[in-house]
């Protein structure tokens, strides 16, 4: 008894005489040794092209009047958030590769847990309201320009950017009021939950308990929204007579449904499982951010004709002035 009351006493002063940590170090992705170069190239070139990828889309939507729907303004939104993603943490993470700057400060740890999660968050909602702008467009479509009009688009865009920035402060607030005080190394490419929680010279539980309940209820309510919407529309596409009418309804839905299971399939893989793996957990947020937002762009212009006349107008205008033709 009196070895465990010294224990803890030792403990406490151990806690006391200890300094704040100022900074972590990111220890990357485990196994990669000797793989900098490629990786850095291979990252590169992913992050480039999920920037001008989504900007092409974000900028055809503008330019063209006959995207000026509510379809459209949802996939602009979503093209915004594909360039901000990715821009959290691919930075660092290519410092990381070509440089080896393994250091990220306090501030900067907690400045990429709440971009990420608030744009994560974001990211969530979006995907909601967008299978809900399909539902009503299938299921309801004579009635689809009265629900659906600029008043109630704008309310949901701010309501999903709002909801997303409650999201990250909560967690944010939550984890860095926690002390600090003993080991820094991040076993990970960026600052997340799970890794930087690990390092809490205090008692986790709390944070721990509420951290993975947000993001599992918010996951969880979002998917089984998307769920209901996507089982609804399948109905009424069923109900169509007319097989071409039912092949340009399930085109429609594809490329979004495909873009909701590369968003969740990360989430539950990393958050929602009850055991960690820090080398698959580094794997599955390298596909997150970097990968799933090149592929978006792709998804979405080469499953909808619409965007692909957009596309091959915009391009051909910019083109006519560089003496290029038609």
């Amino acid at each position: 008894m009196s070895l465990l009351l010294f224990s803890r006493a030792a403990c406490a002063m151990s806690m006391r005489n200890y300094s704040s940590v100022t900074e972590f170090i990111l220890l990357g992705i485990s196994n990669t040794e000797g793989l900098e170069s490629m990786l850095f190239t291979l990252f590169l070139v992913f992050y480039v092209f999920a920037l001008l990828g989504n900007l092409l889309i974000f900028l055809t939507i503008l330019a063209c009047p006959n995207l000026h729907t509510p379809m459209y303004f949802f996939l602009g939104n979503l093209a915004v958030f594909d360039i901000f993603f990715p821009s959290v943490n691919s930075p660092k993470m290519m410092d990381y590769l070509v440089r080896q700057g393994r250091t990220i400060s306090y501030q900067g740890c907690a400045s990429q847990i709440f971009f990420y999660h608030t744009l994560g968050c974001t990211e969530c909602f979006l995907y909601t309201v967008m299978a809900y702008d399909r539902f009503v467009a299938i299921c309801y479509p004579m009635r689809y320009t009265i629900i659906m009009n600029h008043w109630v688009c704008t309310c949901f865009t701010v309501g999903t950017w709002l909801g997303g920035f409650v999201h990250g402060s909560i967690l944010t607030f939550l984890i860095f009021k926690l002390p600090y005080c003993g080991p820094n190394e991040v076993d990970s490419f960026f600052c997340d939950i799970p890794v930087v929680l690990s390092l809490a010279c205090a008692d986790t539980s709390l944070a721990q308990t509420v951290s993975f309940t947000n993001v599992g209820v918010v996951a969880l309510t979002c998917f089984l929204l998307v769920l209901t919407s996507y089982t609804r529309i399948v109905i009424s596409i069923l109900k169509i007579r007319s097989s071409e009418g039912r092949r340009r309804a399930f085109s429609t839905c594809s490329a979004h449904f495909t873009s909701i299971l590369l968003f969740y399939g990360p989430v539950i893989l990393v958050y929602l499982r009850p055991a960690s793996s820090p080398w698959l957990d580094s794997v599955v947020q390298v596909f997150n951010n970097v990968v799933t937002p090149t592929l978006n762009p792709l998804i979405y212009s080469l499953r909808n004709k619409e965007v692909k006349l957009a596309l091959r107008k915009v391009l051909s205008q910019a083109m006519q002035p560089l003496g290029y033709k038609e």
